[in-house]
């Protein structure tokens, strides 16, 4: 294991430039680094994120309520985090804020986790827990693709198709009412 190896997929975890996730797994597995090696990476990579993410989504905050049209913003915002933490239970509680960060990203899963009155621990722990279920998600599926389909680039494609078709599947599926009240309109 060469530390250039792990500096390469460590900045394509940290600084996600097109393939992101599927992209680092790919680089880490033709480099011959281990799964559990890519998780550290990948977990290492949330906790510079968190740093990074926590003082502007402070300072953001700040800002927003000192500006009358920005706190209206925010309190819809702060509305739909809600709603969105409420389809997996307890809009507050830590299983839905996890979903939450599974389901969209871990910077949306630390504002909701804010939002839910989560201090800077105990929010990013809520956050990058969801994060990196989501990232053995997509490592294992990545890491299959590659091997039924003998390719990379292949596996890469894969995955992004599933990652856009299963949402827009149960939403079809759901009966999303956004699509419905759009399509009545004249």
């Amino acid at each position: 294991m060469v530390p250039s190896d792990l500096w390469d997929v460590f900045l394509l975890f940290t600084i996600p430039v097109g393939g992101g996730i599927p992209g680092g797994v790919l680089l880490a597995q033709s480099r011959g680094l281990a799964w559990p090696v890519m998780m550290v990476l990948y977990f290492i990579s949330d906790v510079v994120l968190a740093f990074v993410f926590e003082p502007l989504m402070l300072l953001i905050i700040r800002v927003f309520s000192h500006v009358a049209w920005l706190q209206n913003v925010a309190s819809a915002v702060r509305k739909t985090l809600e709603k969105s933490a409420a389809q997996y239970g307890h809009p507050t509680g830590p299983l839905a804020l996890i979903l939450v960060a599974f389901g969209v990203d871990p910077m949306t899963g630390r504002a909701a986790a804010k939002a839910a009155g989560h201090g800077f621990v105990t929010g990013w722990l809520i956050a990058i827990t969801g994060d990196m279920m989501y990232f053995a998600v997509l490592m294992a599926s990545t890491l299959w693709f590659r091997d039924v389909l003998g390719d990379g680039t292949w596996a890469m494609f894969a995955v992004f198709v599933l990652m856009v078709a299963i949402p827009a599947l149960i939403r079809r599926v759901r009966g999303n009412p956004k699509a419905t009240s759009s399509s009545a309109l004249p």
